[in-house]
């Protein structure tokens, strides 16, 4: 589902617009709305807990952060991946 917001947003835009608006990715300079539900929540859920279990077995420096925003480089796309697993060292 397209947002009814311009279609040539750049990243920028996008962050400042993002900080009142949750739940929108930028594609091609196209805000979208993403809300994914049911099946795949569930799927998000279980790879998440799953992943976490193991970074704290094997005590790794790394999170999994609830809310991130990933920028495409040379593209005015971002998103909001469903599971990130980030190196706190790096």
């Amino acid at each position: 589902m397209v947002e009814s917001k311009p279609s040539g947003m750049t990243f920028e835009e996008f962050l400042g617009w993002k900080s009142d608006t949750p739940g929108h990715e930028l594609f091609r300079g196209q805000v979208m709305v993403m809300q994914p539900t049911g099946k795949h929540e569930e799927i998000v859920g279980f790879l998440n807990l799953e992943l976490s279990l193991e970074v704290r077995r094997l005590q790794l420096p790394y999170f999994l952060p609830k809310q991130a925003l990933v920028k495409v480089s040379g593209d005015n796309t971002s998103y909001c991946p469903d599971v990130l697993l980030v190196n706190r060292e790096a």
